[in-house]
């Protein structure tokens, strides 16, 4: 059995064989995908995160093939029906699908019509009529053989022996494999509506009627007609034109118009199609064109929360948030740079109670008594009434401004045990406005306490493969943590979980520790830790800062292990992590002096691509990767779907990205759309990403706003 996973990875993801036989190695060794991507680029020849991701996902699919390929071998050498030819062909098998299918007329069946037959004794005449025996002698003829008190008819005994050749036909892999592939390409999935179903809101009208090829079918509508389908509104079905089953039936299983069987083999064939092969390649093809929809869903969703977690910080800025609603008020409240929570106070100004002025006039003393300079206002109910009130609140002001902010997750947050724990003296409902608030300080920080499903930045979450989502999403947020860094004497246990080789058992035992003795003076105090273990220490420790700790160099993305290396450096160059920035990249460039980095890397006994990191990060340590970003759209003033006109450009924040298109927020009520038709061809947008857009079509009667991508 072929075991050769470097090259087979090598060849479907176009990298060298040597850097995945590095990167296996490395992932057998337990290490993280962060911790190989950042610290080993020399072992990988600098593979990326998502290709070292791309080679752990494939090795685990191509073990899981081999482990299945053992058991189909051992169970059909078990049966005693294994041929050189059939075990050849299993070893050649590339795909789970093409296993299976060899395997199908081997598997163990329930009950079927052609395992009664054969247990009848009908083998034989079904042979006959595979075999398409020639000789004078009818088909009644050669049954007769068969009649017994089991079989008391010859068609008793032509229909079960029918019945196993239907069966054949069926299991056939290279049959199978054929009718599939032309299903794939030129089947037709039809839905209609259910007669007497209900659709209240008419969720589904657009499928009351539908019929696509299936290879045209987009993700998004085959996850709609799934849920319709769940929900018992519409009927699916996928046909296959007999044109494209016939000829491969045919070419395997041929009739012989010289033997008397042949009319037995078609009508074998005719039962075969309609009763066995043509149900199951339907079953196939939905079964693939879910998965694919799923998978594409996961996709844009982890896309998205990737979007969302990178938008940058608005640190050091005292915050209002505020929670909007109608009847049971918006909840507010003020919180400092650090994120402590200063004030909080429910204001009604919207239906049913109104007080509008009272609303307006207690804001106004927040904002005065604690100089808030940002407003954050969640994006839910009452979010756009709540942000005219606070347009007349801030449009007097040139120091205060306002921003539309995710609430998604929220409430969630809101009665967490996380939040109890942070908040064990505010009320559920004021929790919600000092996540807002905090959201804006620091998205990531904040976003990493909820579970990422419950962020809703996708469309048809609840619909795809609730472990694969979740096994996505956390490594999306796995990722930018990563990449952004850790405070380790900051961060909550939530932060420090997503932090390479910790998890939350060994996040809270962090938290335990730094509560108990104080903050972590350095990166080696980690190892006091209960349950922290050198294997742990070399995963994560790169990834955590500590500023103004004992070490300069721990306020950096240098791993330890490098440090002898970095003030070998340092020393070269004259400078030192005290030196402003400025000197200290003077001092760095000038050792270099336009050497090759392999040259310069052999005078310090480091890999190229090592080195190269130090001196990035001797310049700017620990910089947030987050600020290269545009920072969000902070407003004065709001406008109405009225003072919109066509032509007219805006600036616009991505809030959700979608198959068809985008869903901008350009300070109006309603998002406007960028339809995928009007953004330009291989530009992919992100969530929480700034654009300039331009108003095509404003419906006010219905709220939709059509936008198109500006050219300036």
């Amino acid at each position: 059995m072929a075991t050769d996973y470097e090259q087979r990875l090598a060849a479907q993801l176009g990298v060298r064989p040597a850097q995945a036989a590095a990167t296996i190695e490395l992932l057998d060794e337990g290490n993280t995908v962060p911790f190989i991507a950042r610290y080993r680029k020399e072992r990988t020849g600098s593979l990326d995160e998502e290709q070292i991701r791309q080679i752990g996902e494939l090795l685990e699919k191509l073990r899981n093939l081999d482990a299945r390929r053992a058991t189909i071998i051992a169970s059909i050498e078990e049966q005693g029906q294994m041929t050189p030819e059939l075990h050849k062909a299993l070893l050649a098998a590339e795909t789970l699908t093409a296993l299976e299918d060899l395997y199908q007329p081997y598997k163990p069946k329930r009950r079927t019509r052609a395992g009664i037959a054969r247990e009848k004794g009908l083998q034989g005449l079904a042979d006959l009529i595979l075999a398409q025996a020639r000789g004078k002698e009818t088909p009644e003829q050669l049954a007769a053989a068969y009649v017994n008190d089991a079989i008391p008819t010859v068609e008793d005994a032509l229909a079960g022996a029918r019945d196993i050749v239907a069966e054949t036909i069926s299991d056939h892999a290279a049959v199978r494999g054929e009718v599939r592939s032309k299903a794939m390409r030129f089947g037709r999935m039809t839905c209609g509506k259910i007669k007497d179903a209900e659709d209240p809101k008419g969720t589904y009208e657009m499928y009351y009627e539908f019929e696509f090829r299936v290879e045209r079918v987009k993700p998004h509508q085959v996850l709609a007609i799934n849920r319709g389908e769940a929900e018992k509104v519409l009927r699916v079905s996928v046909a296959v034109d007999e044109r494209d089953w016939r000829g491969a039936l045919e070419s395997h299983f041929p009739a012989d118009r010289r033997s008397p069987m042949a009319g037995q083999l078609e009508a074998a064939m005719e039962d075969s199609a309609a009763r066995l092969l043509l149900p199951a390649i339907e079953r196939d093809v939905r079964r693939a064109l879910t998965e694919r929809a799923e998978a594409h869903a996961i996709e844009v969703f982890a896309a998205n929360l990737r979007g969302l977690l990178n938008q940058p910080p608005l640190a050091g800025r005292v915050v209002m948030g505020i929670d909007p609603a109608y009847r049971t008020g918006c909840k507010v409240c003020v919180i400092d740079p650090t994120g402590k929570v200063l004030d909080t106070v429910t204001v009604y100004p919207h239906e049913p109670q109104r007080e509008r002025a009272a609303a307006l006039s207690t804001l106004d003393r927040l904002v005065a008594r604690h100089g808030v300079t940002l407003v954050a206002i969640g994006n839910g109910t009452a979010s756009r009434e709540t942000e005219q009130l606070v347009a007349d609140l801030t449009r007097e002001r040139s120091d205060v401004h306002y921003l539309m902010v995710n609430e998604a997750g929220a409430s969630v947050y809101s009665a967490s045990p996380l939040a109890r724990a942070e908040l064990p003296d505010l009320d559920v409902s004021i929790r919600g406005a000092v996540s807002i608030a905090r959201r804006v300080q620091d998205p990531l920080a904040e976003l990493v306490k909820i579970d990422p499903k419950s962020i809703g930045v996708g469309m048809y979450q609840h619909d795809v493969n609730q472990k694969q989502l979740a096994d996505a999403l956390n490594t999306v947020v796995e990722s930018v943590v990563n990449r952004v860094g850790v405070d380790l004497n900051t961060a909550s246990a939530a932060l420090l979980t997503y932090a390479a080789g910790i998890g939350p058992k060994l996040a809270e035992q962090i938290v335990a520790h730094r509560d108990e003795h104080g903050p972590f003076p350095d990166r080696k105090t980690l190892m006091q830790v209960k349950g922290l273990g050198a294997k742990t220490f070399e995963q994560c420790a790169g990834f955590l800062r500590i500023r103004a700790g004992a070490e300069p160099l721990d306020a950096s993305a240098i791993h330890p292990e490098s440090y002898a290396v970095a003030k070998q450096v340092m020393k070269r160059a004259g400078t030192a992590m005290s030196v402003e920035p400025e000197a200290r990249e003077a001092a760095l460039a000038a050792l270099r002096d336009g050497k090759p980095w392999e040259a310069l890397a052999g005078e310090f006994g480091a890999g190229a691509p090592t080195l190269q990191d130090i001196f990035e990060q001797l310049v700017r340590p620990g910089r947030d990767p987050r600020e290269d970003l545009p920072a969000p759209i902070l407003r004065s003033d709001v406008l109405s779907m009225d003072d919109l006109r066509e032509g007219m450009l805006l600036n616009g924040t991505v809030r959700n990205v979608v198959d068809f298109g985008a869903f901008v927020d350009i300070g109006v009520k309603q998002d406007g759309l960028l339809h995928i038709s009007q953004i330009p061809r291989g530009l992919r947008l992100s969530v929480g990403e700034v654009i300039e857009v331009e108003i095509l079509s404003v419906d006010a009667a219905r709220g939709r706003i059509g936008l198109g991508w500006s050219e300036e």
